[in-house]
């Protein structure tokens, strides 16, 4: 189980991460697909090859290929949308924030699964990409939809568990072999 041995991975100074990474998984508001779907978007968006390589063959156990691919298909367009709305939101002047975007979002419309699900995944990428203007977006989207303020937090937390644990890993990794590069020098 992909869980367990990210959880074995994570040091002891991350004893939290690694409590945190078994109850976001097991204890939630989400449905399966909404979970599993967050966890796959979550790693893709966090970059961390390990922990997508261990946490994805778990999400696809739980997923069908066509919300596998709706995940990954929000963890690809928020990457785009959250630099780009992000920057509007960021800079001082008011007028980029009325120009036409000009990029393609086709997928917004029409994600292959229930529209809850994918706003769900955006969500949980958007926390981990820091962009307040895709946050607001798509919890207003959702909660015009009937979903739980309890719901959309779970999203989030999961993604921050997510996003804390391929982080502290790829730290981990990284450290270490800088460690075994200067014992060999």
């Amino acid at each position: 189980m992909a869980v367990a041995r990210l959880r074995e991975l994570l040091p002891d100074y991350a004893r939290d991460l690694r409590l945190n990474l078994g109850s976001v998984t097991s204890q939630s508001n989400l449905s399966a697909q909404q979970l599993w779907g967050t966890v796959l978007a979550a790693a893709i968006a966090s970059r961390g090859r390990t922990a997508l390589v261990e946490l994805e063959p778990e999400a696809l156990g739980h997923l069908s290929a066509e919300a596998a691919t709706a995940a990954r298909t929000a963890a690809a367009l928020m990457a785009m949308n959250n630099v780009y709305y992000r920057s509007l939101h960021l800079l001082a002047d008011e007028e980029y924030s009325r120009l036409r975007a000009g990029l393609r979002m086709n997928a917004l419309a029409n994600p292959g699964v229930d529209k809850v699900d994918f706003e769900l995944w955006s969500v949980a990428v958007s926390a981990i990409n820091g962009c307040g203007r895709c946050l607001t977006a798509h919890e207003h989207e959702l909660r015009g939809r009937g979903v739980t303020r309890e719901v959309i937090q779970d999203a989030i937390r999961v993604a921050s568990v997510v996003h804390a644990v391929a982080v502290t890993i790829e730290a981990l990794e990284t450290s270490s072999g800088i460690d075994r590069v200067a014992a060999a020098v």
